[in-house]
């Protein structure tokens, strides 16, 4: 029984600043109508013979994972379990908590692996694939989806394949770390080197025996979570105990598994496909204009060549530029060589080492409520426009540096401040002192739009002691 598994992690620090740790990868939209992780689903639950799926996630994505499901139609005809992880720990103890969760799905269970934020137009040919795959795994193989190189990429893993084997797979000689250009040139004119492409297709019980022979302590710490989790497990979500999981080392399943491994062959894949791993690869996704300029959003360029711009919700102009990447956000720009792509991460880790905000959230953040968006902010203030879904509300909760004021915009709020609850309507406002215990709720149909104006000395998001929450997020 094939069990699609889609691995939803990372933060994808190469397409800051649209992903960001709070936002990552997965939810990218790029110009289209789905994101990354919607257009996986679309793609890969068709083919749950059990008529489930998983997606392994950080338990902080769990909200927005189920708009995500949610917001598939396919979704409504299989069920997908979100198993929360408390921590990133690769992918190895990853596939082996899923591993396990589709054995107690299914004791003949294939997984069909997938990262959450690659990119197959063609849906028909992956399909035809994972199905060919699934054969083979059937036959006890460990299935890796090799794709065929049409450049010397210098960011991807290689396989090199060996004989023909029965299926349509190819034995594995053996795996080459990303090359230089000189290596890259040279495995393309070999042609008998594939991308790797990090999906794969086994069954549990397969996997389960590689990583107790290989990779020992991956399957003792998952087996210890999942013992300690699938108590608490439901249709919608497993939250995977942090205290075993931590006992996980931190491998992905290539080195744990997959160089050492028995009976691991390669599935050469012909469709076409992209990790969207860089600005450039956003770019080669999208149809170039005469000078080889690519735009998304409201942009205008004049004798540019060669360059990618694209912005969210103000118009970007770019006169006599060539070979750049720029990409425009409400509150970080960022402009590129087109050749330095990869090295965007850089930024993020600079960012990082600051306590720089923009690392982790944008100007808009979404929560279980709804959203909030910082308008301004300076020496002791910040100005939010918070909006709240209907029948929702905030935590019950209280600052110890800021007061707040709240101003409703539209709607209504029920607004609880120690021991008082009351109702304040449109052109409405109120004040919520430092150190008193306070919520915010939505009790109509439409949405409850208002503006706060923070004061303090001091106004960061972790400034929060929850004391009760509808959505069982931990106190703060």
């Amino acid at each position: 029984m094939l069990i699609p598994v889609i691995l939803s992690g990372g933060s994808g620090t190469r397409l800051w600043p649209v992903s960001r740790e709070a936002s990552p990868k997965p939810f990218m939209k790029l110009g289209g109508r789905a994101s990354l992780l919607q257009r996986t689903l679309e793609r890969a639950l068709p083919l749950a013979e059990a008529g489930c799926a998983a997606i392994v996630t950080h338990r902080e994505y769990f909200f927005k994972t189920r708009e995500e499901i949610a917001g598939v139609q396919a979704a409504r005809a299989c069920r997908v379990t979100q198993l929360l992880e408390p921590v990133g720990r690769n992918t190895a103890p990853a596939i082996a908590i899923a591993a396990l969760w589709a054995q107690a799905q299914a004791a003949n269970a294939l997984l069909l692996v997938l990262p959450a934020d690659h990119l197959i137009p063609d849906d028909a040919a992956f399909r035809a694939a994972a199905r060919q795959a699934a054969q083979l795994a059937a036959d006890g193989r460990i299935v890796l989806f090799g794709i065929q190189p049409t450049v010397p990429e210098t960011g991807f893993g290689y396989i090199e394949t060996g004989d023909a084997l029965p299926g349509g797979a190819l034995a594995v000689r053996r795996f080459v770390e990303k090359p230089d250009a000189a290596r890259a040139m040279h495995f393309l004119a070999a042609g008998n080197f594939v991308w790797n492409s990090g999906m794969f297709c086994f069954g549990a019980a397969t996997i389960l025996d590689a990583l107790q022979a290989h990779a020992p302590q991956v399957l003792a710490g998952a087996r210890s979570a999942w013992e300690a989790s699938r108590g608490a497990a439901t249709d919608e979500q497993m939250p995977i105990a942090a205290d075993a999981f931590a006992t996980c080392p931190d491998i992905s399943i290539d080195y744990a598994v997959m160089e050492k491994a028995a009976g691991v062959v390669v599935l050469p894949s012909r469709f076409n496909w992209s990790d969207i791993g860089s600005w450039k690869a956003v770019a080669e996704q999208l149809e170039p204009d005469a000078d080889g300029n690519t735009t998304l959003g409201e942009t205008m360029l004049v004798g540019a060549k060669n360059t990618h711009v694209q912005s969210e919700d103000r118009l970007v102009a770019a006169v006599g530029v060539e070979n750049l990447l720029v990409v425009d956000t409400p509150d970080a720009l960022l402009v590129a060589n087109k050749d330095a792509s990869q090295e965007v991460r850089e930024i993020v880790g600079r960012l990082k080492s600051k306590g720089h905000e923009a690392a982790r959230l944008h100007r808009t953040v979404a929560r279980p409520w709804g959203t909030y968006t910082v308008l301004q902010e300076g020496p002791r203030f910040k100005i939010k426009r918070i909006e709240v879904r209907p029948r929702q509300a905030l935590s019950l909760q209280m600052h110890h540096h800021r007061s707040e004021h709240w101003i409703v915009v539209s709607g209504t709020a029920k607004v609880t401040c120690d021991d008082r609850a009351f109702l304040v309507a449109a052109n409405e406002s109120t004040y919520i002192p430092i150190g008193s215990q306070h919520r915010l709720e939505n009790p109509g149909v439409v949405d409850l739009v208002m503006i706060e104006v923070q004061c303090g000395d001091y106004l960061g998001e972790d400034d929060i002691v929850r004391f009760d929450d509808v959505y069982g997020r931990p106190p703060g």
